[in-house]
């Protein structure tokens, strides 16, 4: 199974390297000296690291037979993308590849189905579940431990426990105040 690592950023510098955005939860293992990379496009790869080091917060990468700013530069926004056995789990026992988790029905604790996940976004703050309802509409459901308790692999499914009007229409009054505006007095 192949899956995007990172994407190259702007060439840093006049030897060849360039900044990367991380894709993955293991770039000491995905993006280390010595690991070969397909890429999308597929013509400007494969590619080898030759070395790695964080500047300034960003992670830096040189690639073999690249050695000046044009051939960097010629590498902008190319994906990285690595082989993986579909079967590989990560370190942690709580956290899964994206692969594992699309296609998984999203269902709350007593079986009701809300749908199925079709993509998934990783943002600054937090990771998001996009699901398909069964009329088509979509939902996002923030993919934290208090929303979803469990990811079953071998079912096929994830449990949510939704605050209330994340997933449906009926939200909770906030306060009184509120409850009292609604009311008119």
């Amino acid at each position: 199974m192949q899956l995007v690592v990172a994407r190259i950023g702007r060439a840093h510098g006049i030897k060849g390297e360039v900044t990367v955005e991380v894709r993955t939860d293991e770039p000491e293992l995905r993006l280390a000296p010595g690991a070969v990379l397909a890429t999308d496009p597929a013509s400007t790869g494969p590619l080898t690291i030759e070395t790695g080091r964080v500047h300034s917060g960003r992670l830096l990468l040189r690639f073999e037979g690249v050695r000046d700013r044009n051939g960097a530069e010629a590498l902008r926004n190319t994906l990285l993308i690595a082989d993986v056995d579909p079967e590989e789990r990560p370190e942690e026992p709580d956290e899964y590849y994206d692969h594992q988790l699309m296609d998984l029905d999203v269902v709350l604790a007593d079986g009701t189905e809300i749908g199925r996940i079709t993509e998934i976004s990783h943002l600054p703050s937090q990771d998001l579940f996009i699901v398909e309802r069964p009329d088509g509409s979509e939902v996002m459901i923030p993919f934290v431990e208090e929303i979803v308790t469990e990811i079953d692999l071998a079912g096929q499914r994830a449990v949510i426990d939704p605050p209330p009007g994340l997933v449906d229409e009926r939200a909770e009054i906030a306060s009184q105040r509120d409850a009292d505006t609604e009311d008119g007095n």
